[in-house]
Order: structure tokens, then sequence, then C-alpha cells
């Protein structure tokens, strides 16, 4: 099985030419050898109202359904949203999340707003973009290799004093240094 290919120009020329002419759609399909649905798509998604199938506008509504652009840099009023909530110092995962709130629905994912910003940083190599990020960052991760930093030279917890172990001290126990709203 080929894979598929978008029609090029030339293969739009030949349609225009064939359907002026008054051939069928298998017609037209045998000629520029395409399946007869891609060419009846063809005509329906790029033709005129007045003018009919016009192989140049054809050429531009297609490059215009390709956009390749990130959904923040399409859409204005979400980018806008976004930035205005990132330099009041939320995360990305707060933005997504509220929006999400608000919304009644995902509108953005935190991964967008992170890729997005780095993007910027990278593109216009303007080193603010980095201020609308939690802790300022020009890369993402730790700096540390190898993940967390381990410790080694702490003693086990097997080898903890037997006092400890019973657990009739103030301060031996995992809540005592919890904090709570009323003390009780």
């Amino acid at each position: 099985m080929s894979r598929y290919r978008q029609l090029s120009m030339e293969e739009r020329c030949s349609i225009a030419r064939l359907h002026e002419a008054g051939q069928s759609i298998r017609q037209i399909a045998a000629a520029v050898d395409r399946q007869p649905s891609t060419i009846a798509r063809e005509l329906r998604r790029n033709s005129g109202v007045r003018v009919g199938y016009q192989p140049a506008y054809a050429q531009a509504q297609a490059e215009a359904r390709r956009w390749t652009g990130t959904r923040m840099d399409r859409d204005e009023a979400l980018r806008e949203t976004v930035l205005d909530r990132l330099a009041q110092g939320w995360s990305p995962e707060q933005v997504a999340g509220r929006l999400a709130q608000e919304e009644g629905r995902r509108v953005v994912s935190h991964e967008t707003i992170y890729r997005f910003v780095y993007a910027q940083l990278k593109r216009t190599n303007d080193r603010r973009w980095r201020f609308y990020l939690p802790r300022a960052k020009y890369k993402r991760g730790w700096r540390t290799r190898g993940g967390w930093p381990r410790y080694t030279d702490r003693p086990s917890i097997h080898d903890r004093p037997d006092p400890i172990a019973t657990r009739q001290q103030p301060g031996h126990w995992e809540a005592d240094a919890m904090l709570f709203s009323t003390p009780g």
C-alpha cells in the first residue's frame, strides 16, 4: 500500500482542465491516477460558488488547511489569556486547570504552554520569556545529573537508637513536625 501524498499543482491543473471539459469524476481520477473519492473531495472542498474549480485557489486552500503553527500561535485570545495569567505568577498547570474549569472542557494542556514559552525563547532569543515560567529557567528539568540527589552517608533506619524505636519521648513521632490550623 502506497503512502498518501498531497495533490500537486500540476494534478490540480489537470483536474480543472478535465472538469471544465465535462469529464466525470471517475474519468478524471483515471487520468491523474488517483482515487475517485480524492477527486470528488477536491472538487467539493475547493470549488468557488461563482467561478467553479480554480487550481491556484485550490492550492492556496489546501496550504491554509495544512498550517502547522501551534495552537497558541493561532489563537490570539487564548495566547493573551495564558500569558496574562503566567505574568501574574500562575504555573502552566494552574492556567490549564483554570481554563478547563471555566470552559467545562480541556482548552489547552500545560505541556502546550511550556512548549510555547520555550519555543518563544528559542525563536526570539528574548531572555525575558523565561520569567513567564515558575522557576524562570532556560531549559526544563533538574540540573543535577542522574535525577534527585542521592544521600549515601546517611545512617540506616535500622541503626537508630532503641529509645527512638520505642517512641516514648516527644519528637520521635512522625506527626510531631506537622503543623495544623488549630492546635490540639
